[in-house]
C-alpha cells in the first residue's frame, strides 16, 4: 500500500487563511438551514441598503435652503486665514478715568479674501470683562470671520489645520506600519465612513428625509463597507456583519421604546435649538434616535469582529475543540470584552461632557435631578441601550462563528491551516505516514476509519458552559 502527503500552503484546496483573514468556508452555509436563512437575510439587507441609498441620496436643495436661512439670521460668514502681526494691550478706546478698562488690540495680515495681503485691525477685546479673550502673540495663525456687506473682520478661531494634518499623517503611518495591507484597508473604510456621514447623512436629512431612516441606511452601508473592505468577503466576516446588524436592530428597538417613554424633545443642546430656524422640516426626535443608532455602530463592530477573530484563533490553535467548546470559550472571552467596553462607553460620554458635569456640581442638585435633565438622560439611555446591544452581540456572533468555522455538528473534517515551522525531513515524514497508514488499515475496521463523520450529536448547551472557570488562567 502506498501513501503520499501533500504539503499544505497557500495553494491548499480548502482555501483557509489565518494570517490574512478569518478562517472558514461556505460549506456549512450550504448544509445548515439556519445559516441559509441568515445568508438570505444578509442579501435582503444589502439590497435594501443599496435601494435606500439611491432613494435617499440628497439632491442638495435642502442644504442650499438651509444655508440661505442661516445666512439671513446671521449664522453664516466667510472664514479667512491670517497671521498675527502685532498684539497691544492698553486702555480701551471707551475707557474713562471713572471706569478704567483694559483692552487688547490685534493686528493681522489677511491671506485670503478681497483684501489678501493687507493689514487688518480687529475690534478690541475687553480683557477686564470678557473671559474668552484669546491669548495671541505675533506669528500665530488664526481664522477670522468676514462680513462682505460691512467689510467687517472679527476673530473666529485659531488655525489648527496644519497640526491636524500632521496628526492624521502620524495616525495613518502607525496604522499602516502595524496593520500593513489590512491597516491601509481600514483607513480606506474610515474615509468611506466620513464620506457617508458628510455627503449622505447630513444633506439627506436637510432635504427633509426622515433622520432615523437615513441613519439606518447609513449605518447599514457603513457596516457592509467597513467589514467587507477591511476583512474581505468571507463566511466569518459575514458572521461579524450578521452579529453587528442583529445587535444594531436590538439597540434601535430598545432606544425607540425608551426615547418615547422619556419624552425627549431633542432641544437640549444649543445646536438643536438653532436647527429649526434653518431647517424647519427636521424631526428632532428622530434625529436624536438616529444619532444613537450611528453612535452604537462603532462599538458593535469592535465586539463582533473580536468575537469572530477569537473563535477563529481558538479553532486554529485547538482543532479538536467541538462547536460547544468553541462557543463556551468565545463567550468567556466576550464577557471580559463587554465588561471593559461598557465602561469605555460611559467614560467616553463623561469625558466629552466634563464642563457640563462641573456646572451640575456647582448647581448643588441631587444625582436624580441631574440624571433627569434631558441633556444627561439622553446619554444615559444611549449608553444603556447600546450596552444591551453589545451584550447581545456576543452570544449571537460567537454561536454563528463556531457553526461556520467548526461545521454544523462541530466535527472537523478538514485540517486547520498550518504555519511554516521547522519540521522533520519530507522522507522521514513520508515513511512515518506510510507505516501508520498500513497499521491502521490492517487493524481498524473499515467502518471506523478516520475522516468518517461518526460524531454523536452534542448535548444542548447550558448556562454552566459559559460560567467562569474555577481555575482562571494565569497571565
Amino acid at each position: 500500500m502506498t501513501s503520499s502527503i501533500k504539503p499544505m500552503g497557500p495553494g491548499h484546496s480548502h482555501g483557509h487563511s489565518h494570517d490574512e483573514g478569518f478562517i472558514g468556508d461556505w460549506g456549512p452555509w450550504r448544509q445548515d438551514r439556519t445559516l441559509k436563512s441568515v445568508l438570505v437575510i444578509i442579501a435582503i439587507a444589502a439590497l435594501a441598503t443599496v435601494a435606500g441609498v439611491v432613494a435617499l441620496w440628497p439632491t442638495g436643495e435642502g442644504q442650499q435652503i438651509a444655508g440661505e436661512n442661516a445666512d439671513e439670521i446671521g449664522l453664516v460668514t466667510e472664514r479667512l486665514s491670517g497671521t498675527i502681526e502685532d498684539v497691544i494691550d492698553g486702555p480701551c478706546s471707551y475707557s474713562t478715568a471713572e471706569s478704567p478698562q483694559n483692552c487688547r488690540e490685534v493686528t493681522l495680515i489677511v491671506h485670503e479674501g478681497p483684501e489678501a495681503g493687507a493689514l487688518v485691525i480687529l475690534p478690541e477685546f475687553n480683557t477686564s470683562f470678557d473671559p474668552s479673550v484669546p491669548d495671541l502673540s505675533s506669528g500665530d495663525q488664526i481664522v477670522v470671520g468676514y462680513e462682505e456687506s460691512t467689510n467687517f473682520y472679527f476673530y473666529a478661531d485659531r488655525d489648527r489645520r496644519a497640526s491636524l494634518v500632521w496628526l492624521v499623517g502620524l495616525f495613518a503611518l502607525v496604522v499602516i506600519a502595524l496593520g500593513r495591507v489590512r491597516g491601509l484597508l481600514a483607513l480606506i473604510a474610515m474615509a468611506a465612513t466620513v464620506f457617508i456621514l458628510v455627503f449622505f447623512v447630513a444633506p439627506s436629512v436637510l432635504d427633509g428625509n426622515n433622520p432615523l431612516l437615513v441613519a439606518l441606511v447609513a449605518a447599514s452601508a457603513i457596516a457592509f463597507i467597513s467589514l467587507y473592505l477591511t476583512h474581505g468577503f468571507s463566511p466569518t466576516t459575514t458572521v461579524a456583519l450578521v452579529g453587528t446588524l442583529g445587535a444594531l436592530a436590538l439597540t434601535l428597538g430598545l432606544s425607540w421604546i425608551f426615547f418615547e417613554l422619556a419624552n425627549f424633545t431633542g432641544l437640549a443642546s444649543e445646536e438643536a435649538v438653532v436647527l429649526p430656524f434653518i431647517a424647519a422640516d427636521v424631526d428632532l426626535g428622530a434625529l436624536l434616535l438616529g444619532g444613537a443608532v450611528i453612535g452604537a455602530l462603532g462599538a458593535l463592530d469592535d465586539v463582533t469582529v473580536t468575537q469572530v477573530a477569537t473563535v477563529a484563533e481558538l479553532r486554529f490553535r485547538s482543532p479538536h475543540l467541538s462547536r460547544r467548546e468553541l462557543v463556551a470559550s468565545g463567550i468567556r472571552v466576550g464577557r471580559e470584552h463587554i465588561a471593559s467596553t461598557v465602561n469605555t462607553l460611559l467614560l467616553a460620554y463623561a469625558g466629552a461632557s466634563m464642563s457640563l458635569l462641573l456646572l451640575f456640581a456647582a448647581s448643588d442638585q441631587s444625582l436624580g435631578l441631574v440624571a433627569n435633565s434631558e441633556l444627561v438622560a439622553v446619554e444615559i439611555v444611549r449608553t444603556l441601550c447600546g450596552s444591551i446591544g453589545l451584550v447581545a452581540a456576543v452570544p449571537i456572533t460567537t454561536a454563528l462563528a463556531a457553526t461556520v468555522i467548526a461545521g454544523p455538528r462541530g466535527s472537523f473534517t478538514e485540517s486547520p491551516p498550518e504555519r511554516v515551522a521547522t519540521a522533520p525531513s519530507s522522507s522521514a515524514v513520508a515513511s512515518s505516514a506510510v507505516a501508520t497508514s498500513d497499521a491502521v488499515s490492517a487493524n481498524t475496521p473499515e467502518s471506523a476509519m478516520p475522516h468518517q463523520d461518526m460524531t454523536e450529536p452534542e448535548p444542548a448547551p447550558s448556562w454552566d458552559d459559559f460560567s467562569p472557570r474555577d481555575d482562571p488562567p494565569s497571565f
